[in-house]
């Protein structure tokens, strides 16, 4: 596949303004497309875009506002492909139409769309969007911990707790 970058030069400036507000929740993105992946530093590591679990694939979770160093920006080493979070969002969901990619970028920022209305919230809207998305995120981050520990749980009968329990006087 080689550059798996889309042109964006004949798309309008609303299109870089949602990269950016990507951008700037890189982590959250990788958190939700890439969750095979884990933090590592400022960077995203997974195997590939689509959500293999490995390490050749990297997300810049911080940095510039733009170019090469700029946090979105990803990098799979082992294919070759690179580009930014819209690039990954396309990867990682199949998707080929840009309208595809630019409606579930919308659907993940939380910006409703008409047809008339413009394709990001502005900038007054920002730092709830954010907002939304933090409690969203960290919601399902304690959804997924107690679930673990749900099922990391064994019965009591026949263990060493159980002997000290009762011991202590706590029976059921």
């Amino acid at each position: 596949m080689g550059n798996v970058m889309m042109p964006k030069q004949n798309l309008s400036m609303s299109v870089a303004e949602m990269a950016h507000l990507l951008a700037r929740q890189a982590e959250a993105v990788c958190r939700y497309y890439l969750p095979a992946g884990r933090r590592q530093g400022h960077y995203w590591l997974v195997g590939d875009v689509h959500n293999t679990p490995g390490r050749s694939l990297f997300v810049r979770l911080s940095g510039s506002g733009s170019g090469k160093g700029a946090a979105g920006r990803w990098q799979d080493s082992a294919t070759g492909e690179y580009g930014d979070l819209l690039d990954l969002i396309r990867e990682s969901c199949g998707l080929t139409d840009f309208r595809d990619v630019a409606e579930e970028a919308r659907r993940f920022l939380g910006l409703a769309r008409s047809d008339n209305a413009p394709l990001v919230a502005s900038a007054d809207q920002e730092p709830s969007i954010a907002g939304d998305l933090a409690a969203t995120v960290a919601q399902a981050q304690a959804q997924r911990s107690a679930m673990r520990l749900f099922a990391m749980a064994q019965p009591l009968s026949g263990t060493l707790a159980e002997s000290y329990l009762r011991g202590r006087g706590i029976t059921s």
